[in-house]
């Protein structure tokens, strides 16, 4: 339980900090969170079958 409300309380000040910069830095800047979660979710995948 504290662990979700410390990820509340982390999403909220991310989102205050998103709310102050330029549309195109926040844009950027998720758009490298995608792509670094594209990479790790492929690199998993390839994991769990390379262990099969």
């Amino acid at each position: 339980m504290i662990a979700l409300v410390a990820a509340v309380a982390l999403l909220g000040v991310v989102l205050g900090a998103v709310a102050h910069i330029p549309l195109p830095v926040s844009a950027a800047a998720a758009a490298v969170i995608g792509v670094w979660l594209l990479v790790f979710a492929a690199r998993e995948r390839h994991a769990r079958r390379a262990a099969r």
